[in-house]
Parts: structure tokens; C-alpha cells; sequence
């Protein structure tokens, strides 16, 4: 095993710390010394995984692109149960998204880092097209409403990020984990034909919306 090897759990815990901040308030304005306050070390410690600040976005990217991709492929004559399946996998996914990739984080990364900018917007790109193969598959095969497949993923875009802003959750008086379910609970009614709902198992879609609601609310504090 190489020494990069070995580093990489080291390495990858160290980025994981910076996430949250560079998601609220982005990274053009951090100095190295920031960034080794964030990871929680020292200066001499950071150094040892990082030699600069581009590395450290770069490691930050590479997270982000790592996570879009682990998305499983579809195989499109699957079973119908295979489409709750990926449903749920898309929203999980959908919603992590939301609370890693910002409006500000992407307009530093595309500001200082323009290459790495294009890359994460390739692959961004590519996870919308294949979802929206998934949502045409499943309207050809009766099991999905037939409705612009492109609305859908616009509210994966727009609207899940407002509904989790905290000027919404203050207004309306609810909470992360109650708009987190209702949002589940629209998105499948709206895409699933009615005969259909049988294919989603809700029991393993309440651990993941308690877990992100946890995530959510400890940002916000």
C-alpha cells in the first residue's frame, strides 16, 4: 500500500470538517491558517495532508464528485420494484446536496477555481441526465404520472433548498424532519400512478430523514 494510500482516510476526514463551512459562507475569502482551524489542527498537521489551498479545494470536489457517482446505474429492464428502489436512493442523494453543494461554494469554486468549477458541473450534469432517463423510463413503463420530467428535477433545484432554508422553517413554525417527510411524502404521490405506491417500502426512507434532519439542524446551530 502507498503512502498516498494510507493517507486518504486521514485526508478525507480532515475535508469532511471544512464541508459545512464552505456550503454557509464559501472559501475565497479563508487563509490556510482558517482552513487548519476548521480541520481542527494544527498548522504543521494540515501541511502534512495539504500543501495549499488549491489541494484542499480540490480534495473538497473530489468528496463532492465521488458522492454524485456513487449513485448506482439503472438497468433498464429492472424489475417495477426497482423504481422505489431508486426513487428513494435520488432523494436521499437529492437532499445531501442540498446541504454540501451551495449557490456560494459554486460561485468561489468557478471565481478561483474555474477547471474544477467544470468538472463538478459535468458531473452534475450527467446525474440530472441520467435522472431524468429514470423518470421517462418510468412513465413509458406505467409506473410513474405522466408529467414534465424536467419540473421534477426543478424542484429537487429550487424548491427542496427553499423548503430547508431556515427563513421558511422560522415562518411556517416546522421543522427540518416534518418538511423533510412531507417533501417525500409530495414527491412520491406526485410521481407514483396510484397502483404503484406499493413499490416503496417507507419504513427505510424514516432512518435517512432522521439522519439528515439531525445533520440539517446541527448547521444550523
Amino acid at each position: 500500500m502507498t503512502n498516498e494510500n494510507q493517507d486518504y482516510p486521514a485526508r478525507t476526514k480532515l475535508l469532511k470538517k471544512l464541508i459545512d463551512s464552505f456550503t454557509k459562507e464559501g472559501f475565497q475569502s479563508l487563509r490556510m491558517d482558517d482552513i487548519a482551524k476548521s480541520m481542527d489542527v494544527s498548522r504543521a498537521t494540515m501541511y502534512k495532508h495539504f500543501s495549499s489551498k488549491q489541494e484542499v479545494i480540490e480534495g473538497v470536489v473530489r468528496i463532492f464528485i465521488d458522492y454524485i457517482e456513487k449513485l448506482e446505474e439503472r438497468t433498464e429492464d429492472g424489475d417495477e420494484r426497482s423504481f422505489g428502489t431508486w426513487f428513494q436512493q435520488l432523494f436521499e442523494q437529492s437532499i445531501a446536496l442540498v446541504g454540501k453543494i451551495s449557490d456560494v461554494f459554486l460561485k468561489d469554486l468557478q471565481a478561483a477555481f474555474p477547471e474544477l468549477y467544470d468538472e463538478l458541473k459535468q458531473v452534475l450534469h450527467k446525474r440530472e441526465e441520467q435522472t431524468l432517463r429514470f423518470y421517462r423510463d418510468g412513465q413509458d413503463r406505467g409506473i410513474f404520472n405522466a408529467i414534465n420530467e424536467k419540473f421534477i428535477l426543478l424542484q429537487d433545484n429550487v424548491l427542496l433548498r427553499e423548503i430547508l432554508n431556515v427563513k421558511y422553517l422560522l415562518h411556517n413554525q416546522t421543522t427540518v424532519h416534518e418538511v423533510l417527510r412531507d417533501y417525500y411524502r409530495f414527491k412520491k404521490i406526485q410521481l407514483f400512478q396510484a397502483g404503484k405506491l406499493d413499490l416503496l417500502d417507507d419504513a427505510l426512507i424514516e432512518p435517512v430523514i432522521d439522519h439528515f434532519a439531525g445533520k440539517f439542524n446541527r448547521a444550523l446551530n
